[in-house]
C-alpha cells in the first residue's frame, strides 16, 4: 500500500477496477472463461497480499449468489461499508461492479461496459433490475435487452459510474466494432464517467479521438485468472480508499487525482496489429489477401482502427502513462523465481516500484534484476501481438 499521507491529508493508492469472478464459493460458474480459482475470497487475498493493490473492482458483483457470499463474509470477518461507498475488506477496498453487453436498436454492438455502484443495497437493486433484462443474471457479461442510454440512466439513478470497457479491442468494444464514428451513436456522453483503454491502447493512441478528451482514462487488468490481476492498474491520490474519493479523482476535485496509468506497451496487447484471421500473419491495412496463406479475412488491429477514427493530433494534459511489463512477461522469470521475489519483497507492487536493483540482484541474480528494472520503464524490446495472441518481450 502507498497510503502514507501527503500534503492535505491525501495518500496514494493502487487500483485495478476490472477483475472477474470465475466461480462462486459453491463452485457455480460466473465468468465461463475465468479460472476456477478466481473466487471472491481468492481475489481479495491475491490483491492485498500478493499484488499489493488497495482498491479492486469486482465486476461480477451483480450475481445474486456473489452478493450473498459477500454479505456472509462481511458478517463473518467484520467487514463494513465505507462511509463513502465501497467495502472495507481489511487490507483492501472492494468496489462493486458489473460488466454488461450492450446492443442498440440500430445494431450497434456488441459493446461491453462497466458499471459500479457504491453500496450492497444499490447493487442488489441493480441486480433485480438487470435480472429482468438479461437471460441469466448469474453469469458475467450478459447481453442486456435495453438501450445503452436506458442502462446509463438507471446506473445514474443509483448513484453509480458508467465506463465503456476495453474501448478499442476489435471485439465487444465501443470503438472496435461498436460504433462507426462516435460514442453518441449509442450513449449519452454526459453520463460517462471514464473510459477504460484496454490492453492494446495507451493514452496517446486514445487521444487521437477528440470526443474522448473530456474523460479520464483507466488502465485495468480485465483479469480472468489470479495471476493476471494488476497487469494494468492506476495509481490514485485520495483521502481514503472509497467510492466517493475515487469519483473525485475521476473529476480531479479537491486534490484527488489519477496520478499515473500503468499499462502494457500496446504492442504487447493481443490486438495491436492487423493479422490474418486464419494464420495470424501480420498484414498491412490495405492488403486484400494474406501474403502467407492467401486468406482474405483479417482481424483489424487497434492501431489501424484508430487511424480510421482519428480526429485529433494531440490531447489534453494527462497523467503519465507508464509502460510496465508484468513480471509474468519477463523472460526467465518462472514460478519459482516469482515465489522467491514475493518471499523477499512481499508484493508485486514492491518488486515493481520500490525494490532497488541491488536488492533484486541479491535475490534473483543480476540478469533478471536488470530485466525487472528495464521492465519498470517499458525499456524491453517487444514483438507486437495481434489476432488474440499477446506480444512477446525480448531482451535488448
Amino acid at each position: 500500500m502507498l497510503n502514507e499521507k501527503t500534503d492535505g491529508g491525501l495518500g496514494r493508492y493502487y487500483a485495478d477496477l476490472h477483475i472477474h469472478i470465475g466461480r462462486t464459493a459453491s463452485g457455480r460458474p460466473v465468468k465461463i472463461t475465468g479460472a476456477r480459482t478466481l473466487t471472491l475470497a481468492n481475489i481479495l487475498h491475491e490483491a492485498a497480499h500478493v499484488k499489493g493493490i488497495d482498491l479492486v473492482g469486482v465486476i461480477d458483483s451483480h450475481v445474486p449468489e456473489v452478493l450473498d457470499e459477500l454479505e456472509r463474509a462481511m458478517d463473518g470477518h467484520g467487514w463494513r461499508e465505507h462511509h463513502g461507498g465501497g467495502i472495507d475488506a481489511g487490507n483492501v477496498t472492494l468496489l462493486l461492479g458489473s460488466e454488461i453487453e450492450v446492443y442498440d436498436d440500430r445494431c450497434h454492438g456488441p459493446i461491453h461496459v462497466l458499471v459500479f455502484l457504491p453500496t450492497v443495497q444499490a447493487m442488489r437493486a441493480f441486480s433485480t433490475w438487470l435480472g429482468e433484462r438479461v437471460k441469466n443474471v448469474s453469469l458475467s457479461s450478459q447481453r442486456i435487452y435495453a438501450s445503452g442510454r436506458e442502462l446509463q440512466a438507471t446506473v445514474k439513478e443509483q448513484g453509480g459510474w458508467f465506463i465503456p470497457a476495453h474501448a478499442f479491442t476489435p471485439f465487444k468494444s465501443l470503438y472496435g466494432k461498436g460504433v462507426e464514428r462516435s460514442l453518441t451513436e449509442v450513449f449519452d456522453p454526459d453520463q460517462i464517467d471514464a473510459v477504460e483503454l484496454g490492453l492494446s491502447a495507451d493514452t496517446a493512441m486514445a487521444d487521437q479521438i477528440a470526443e474522448l478528451h473530456r474523460y479520464p482514462y483507466l488502465t485495468n487488468s480485465d483479469a480472468h485468472s489470479l495471476r493476471k490481476i494488476a497487469r494494468e492498474y492506476e495509481q490514485v491520490r485520495l483521502a481514503a480508499p472509497t467510492f466517493a474519493e475515487l469519483e473525485k479523482a475521476f473529476r480531479g476535485e479537491d486534490g484527488r487525482a489519477i496520478v499515473a496509468n500503468y499499462g502494457l506497451n500496446p504492442k504487447l496487447g493481443k490486438y495491436h496489429r492487423t493479422v490474418c484471421e486464419r494464420c495470424l500473419t501480420p498484414v498491412p491495412p490495405e492488403a486484400e489477401r494474406c501474403p502467407a496463406c492467401g486468406h482474405h479475412r483479417f482481424i483489424k488491429g487497434v492501431s489501424d482502427r484508430l487511424e480510421e477514427l482519428k480526429t485529433a493530433e494531440h490531447g489534453p494534459k494527462r497523467p503519465p502513462y507508464i509502460y510496465q511489463v508484468p513480471l509474468e512477461f519477463i523472460p526467465g522469470l518462472g514460478p519459482k523465481v516469482y515465489e522467491k521475489l514475493l518471499g523477499r519483497f512481499g508484493t508485486e507492487m514492491r518488486v515493481l516500484h520500490e525494490a532497488a536493483e541491488e536488492e533484486l540482484a541479491d535475490t534473483v541474480g543480476e540478469k533478471l534484476a536488470r530485466l525487472i528494472v528495464l521492465a519498470r520503464s517499458g525499456a524491453l524490446a517487444i514483438e507486437a501481438g495481434g489476432g488474440g495472441k499477446y506480444g512477446k518481450v525480448q531482451e535488448k
